[in-house]
């Protein structure tokens, strides 16, 4: 068989491959839109975001995205939800607590940089843990800096960049991030959020 004989074979075996491949893509998509009204990239249809999640040693129940980067060993716990294209970076040592869920696009950082640069390299990478405790809610885009620790039962509002710990059963937004607000669970299990007077008409 002559080298233009393989590559014909080669090319027709990589369009048969295309050709399953779309096939598929065209079940899995008229799947999710007919059962779930919802329109997902190629590799969401694809995989499970609770197998990865098992993969990775997270807590029963924990499902997280395809798109997500995992950097190290992170730890996450039960029950937890890691949106569409979150960073999370345990260099450092990062711990999420049970019932989490941390919004899509937020990154998770436990090392940076700056120093490094600034000084040409002569100065090495920093790195410090983040810790999350349970029942936290980040909302989407959010950047967590390197030694935060964020308390159990606390909400951190989108885009937020969180630079100092944040106390637990409190609600806190903003660049950088303050706390606002405080979270009341009741006897019955309801949640009450409560803003601080100066942030109501805000």
């Amino acid at each position: 068989m002559g080298d233009g004989s393989i590559i014909q074979k080669g090319n027709n075996e990589k369009h048969d491959l295309k050709e399953k491949l779309m096939a598929l893509h065209g079940d899995l998509r008229s799947h999710y839109k007919q059962k779930y009204e919802r329109s997902l990239p190629f590799s969401d249809e694809l995989l499970d975001r609770w197998e990865r999640a098992k993969f990775l040693g997270f807590g029963e129940g924990t499902r997280i995205y395809d798109s997500c980067y995992i950097f190290g060993d992170v730890k996450v716990g039960l029950g937890c939800f890691v949106g569409q294209f979150c960073i999370l970076d345990a260099s450092g040592g990062l711990e999420i607590g049970d019932h989490c869920g941390i919004g899509a696009g937020t990154q998770i950082m436990t090392h940076d940089g700056v120093d490094w640069c600034l000084s040409g390299g002569s100065i090495p990478m920093e790195h410090s843990a983040v810790k999350i405790g349970e029942c936290c809610y980040i909302g989407p885009q959010c950047v967590i800096n390197r030694g935060v620790t964020i308390g159990d039962h606390s909400v951190i509002g989108a885009h937020s960049f969180v630079n100092r710990d944040i106390p637990p059963f409190s609600i806190a937004y903003g660049t950088p991030a303050r706390v606002v607000g405080e979270i009341k669970i009741h006897e019955d299990g309801s949640v009450e959020k409560i803003l601080h007077p100066s942030k109501r008409t805000e």
